[in-house]
């Protein structure tokens, strides 16, 4: 496979990432947030994530069998990575601004908070995790490598553990409001999930 489909995927990630840094300075205060301990505990699984994708030589080092292919290294793998991760991205940027001054790094209450459900929180309750979650499986797909989904299986498993705290919390400020909207909506499919 061409390198192309790679480099541009990571030019993807800069990109949001570059935007998130920028959009979380226009933020409502945070009222109430999550303890250290639990942030380490949804952010590590995160964290580790992006060193298996990102840095195969550390993955590969601590485990040579995390670089053997587990898909095909071709063109229609690494396109189809490209494809995912800018439909991923896209769809987690249109929830983050969205979301607008309501949004948090960490699981937490602003100031004013609102419970959004337009736009693409009409579709998922955690639409950003949505987007992500899209754009690491393509990740995966284009690296065609077990720290690939070693990777995504950590993300999922990080979001998930997040997902329940959001939702917790989410359920103890807007009470039956919430759980209306979460009894309507699925967490991260559309009709699924």
């Amino acid at each position: 496979m061409s390198a192309a489909p790679l480099h541009l995927i990571s030019g993807f990630w800069f990109a949001w990432a570059f935007y998130w840094l920028v959009a979380a300075r226009d933020v409502k205060t945070t009222l109430r947030r999550e303890t250290r301990a639990a942030r380490l505990l949804n952010a590590g699984p995160l964290l580790i994530c992006v060193v298996l994708l990102f840095f195969p030589a550390v993955a590969t080092t601590v485990a040579p069998v995390l670089g053997r292919h587990v898909l095909p290294a071709d063109r229609f793998t690494g396109w189809a990575g490209v494809a995912m991760v800018l439909a991923g991205l896209a769809f987690a940027i249109w929830a983050r601004r969205h979301l607008g001054r309501n949004w948090s790094g960490a699981v937490a209450l602003k100031d004013g908070h609102a419970l959004i459900r337009s736009g693409p929180y009409r579709l998922v309750r955690h639409p950003i995790y949505a987007g992500l979650l899209l754009a690491l499986l393509g990740t995966a797909v284009a690296i065609g490598e077990w720290r690939g989904l070693l990777g995504l299986a950590l993300a999922l498993a990080g979001i998930l553990r997040r997902m329940g705290a959001e939702d917790a919390l989410m359920a103890e400020t807007f009470g039956d409001a919430y759980l209306d909207y979460r009894s309507r909506t699925r967490a991260l499919v559309p009709f699924l999930i």
